[in-house]
């Protein structure tokens, strides 16, 4: 099959809060066995909520501002682009769209300096806020966004650290399609309320209800492979460990992953591993999967939505987690070797 052909993650990146256009107020080669990793882990398989909250504000948009003069856009203007990840004001620290919007307020239309973050790379830019007469606030001209929020499943747990994986695959920017920069973040009890069953063209979803009120643990890192963390409540987790395969163990044939698609109950469904590729540097696509238990194809359709991060296991070992759904074929998707996650995690 194709590798290029297109396929979608799992989490429902729904957005938390997405930012007010700046003109109101401011308006997704590692060795294959060199990770430091645990020889077992528990696989887990249970939904949560997952927050994330971003280091700076990412830009996902430009806007013109009505101002006496005309409709201007000081964000385009000054260079800022879809992607930017604002950090400074001047010599002050930003994270929310708060904290941006009391910014331009507090400066009232003077000249002002923006230090973000472009392509790993820090730009300095600066931009002149203008009054927008409609209702006298200071505005830039720009969307951004602080946080997102949505469904994933988690992959293991390593009681002698209290880490956690989750997803196989990052947090993107749902405009951006750019990697989340992480500030702080949490995951939450869910229970999977309803799934929305997928079909060709149109991936499936589970539908999850949050326990705000109740933190699991906390996020430390968002890659590439998966959201890492340590989580606060390692009863919520316990259960047997299972060895960690070694890559050149995983074979094609039968497996199985472990899903919650319904209450806060795992069950256990068969899929079969159809390919595995080699490694390579900066895609974590490591498998081929197609969904072969005709339970979870009657349920789901095959693979949805808020499934990302169901380990798969193969032989009595974990061997990855699953991390996207082939968009015109819901019963197929691709998975995450185990090991690449633990390496990311090591890393991060």
């Amino acid at each position: 099959m194709d590798l290029n052909e297109e396929a979608r993650p799992f989490v429902g990146a729904a957005v938390l809060r997405i930012a007010g256009l700046l003109l109101a107020a401011v308006l997704t080669l590692w060795p294959a066995t060199a990770w430091a990793s645990p020889a077992a882990v528990v696989p887990v398989g249970r939904a949560v909520g997952i927050k994330l909250f971003s280091d700076g504000v990412v830009v996902v948009g430009t806007s013109e501002v009505a101002a006496e003069s005309g409709n201007v856009n000081p964000a385009k203007d000054c260079g800022l682009r879809e992607g930017d990840i604002i950090t400074h004001i001047n010599s002050t620290e930003v994270d929310t769209i708060e904290e941006v919007s009391a910014l331009l307020q507090e400066l009232e239309g003077q000249t002002m300096s923006i230090r973000a973050i472009r392509d790993e790379k820090q730009v300095q830019l600066t931009a002149t806020p203008v009054l927008c007469p409609a209702d006298g606030a200071y505005k830039l001209g720009a969307w951004i966004r602080d946080s997102m929020a949505g469904i994933g499943t988690v992959t293991f747990y390593d009681p002698s650290t209290g880490a956690f994986g989750a997803l196989g695959h990052g947090i993107n920017d749902a405009d951006t399609a750019l990697l989340m920069p992480l500030e702080s973040g949490s995951i939450l009890p869910a229970t999977v309320a309803g799934v929305e069953k997928g079909k060709s063209g149109a991936p499936g979803q589970l539908k999850g209800v949050f326990d705000t009120a109740s933190t699991l643990g906390l996020l430390r890192a968002n890659t590439a492979g998966g959201v890492f963390g340590t989580m606060t409540d390692g009863g919520w987790a316990d259960g047997p460990a299972v060895e960690v395969a070694a890559r050149e163990e995983v074979r094609t044939g039968p497996a199985e992953i472990l899903c919650n698609i319904s209450g806060d109950r795992v069950d256990r469904f068969q899929v079969e591993i159809a390919k595995v590729f080699a490694p390579r540097e900066g895609d974590c696509r490591d498998y081929l999967i197609k969904v072969t238990d005709q339970r979870l194809l009657d349920a789901t359709g095959g693979i949805v939505q808020g499934m990302s991060g169901s380990p798969i296991l193969q032989n009595g070992k974990i061997v990855g987690a699953v991390t996207h759904v082939m968009v015109d074929d819901p019963a197929s998707g691709y998975g995450i070797y185990v090991g690449r996650m633990l390496n990311l995690d090591g890393a991060a």
